[in-house]
């Protein structure tokens, strides 16, 4: 009875530590640093960086090679980020918000390597990164 017991618990505690290794992968967040790396990868076409941020927030300045698909019609541009569903996007906004609610929509639509710029940008200005205006 006693080692009926012990395999119990035993297998209880490797379920548990199995699902929430699960958890943790399903709820982490990767995310970019700002960089000169990142803009070179944007720009060789390795990366999608896309700027959530309304179009007016865009025309005042954003990271250079953004597209701008603003958080709430990101469904609007299924189409166009299609051919992106395996390879890695970068979503930024200015503080984090809207960038996070655009990521979430991406990965349950099952996009595999949507990550976050680090700081969004705020964070960019600050490392004193290059900006593109229109």
């Amino acid at each position: 009875m006693r080692i009926v017991l012990v395999l119990f618990l035993v297998v209880v505690a490797v379920t548990l530590f199995v699902s929430m290794q699960c958890t943790a992968k399903a709820t982490s967040q990767v995310s970019v640093a700002a960089s000169p790396y990142l803009i070179e990868r944007v720009k060789n076409n390795d990366w999608m960086l896309i700027d959530v941020r309304s179009p007016s927030d865009f025309a005042d300045g954003h990271i250079p090679g953004a597209i701008n698909m603003p958080h709430e019609n990101i469904n609007d541009y299924l189409t166009e980020l299609e051919g992106h569903k395996d390879k890695p996007i970068i979503i930024y906004c200015q503080s984090g918000t809207q960038a996070k609610l655009a990521m979430k929509f991406l990965k349950d639509l099952d996009f595999s390597e949507v990550m976050h710029l680090e700081g969004d940008m705020l964070g960019w200005n600050a490392s004193q990164m290059p900006i593109d205006r229109m």
